[in-house]
């Protein structure tokens, strides 16, 4: 677990990298497919910061407390 910063909305509650580097703040926690996440139709999302391609990036999501 993160802990809050200001670098980001305070509803975001996760975060994560997809495949092409992109950094996304989520409110719910996000499901993952085959390049990415995803908002799992439900809450916010918003895209933090590009980054470069992580081809770790399924184990890149971070739960905010």
């Amino acid at each position: 677990m993160v802990k809050a910063t200001s670098n980001y909305p305070s509803w975001v509650n996760w975060i994560a990298q997809d495949e092409d580097g992109s950094w996304w703040g989520f409110s719910v926690e996000p499901l993952k497919y085959d390049r990415g996440w995803y908002e799992n139709e439900v809450g916010q999302y918003i895209l933090l910061k590009k980054d470069k391609p992580n081809k770790e990036w399924a184990h890149s999501i971070i739960k905010i407390t």
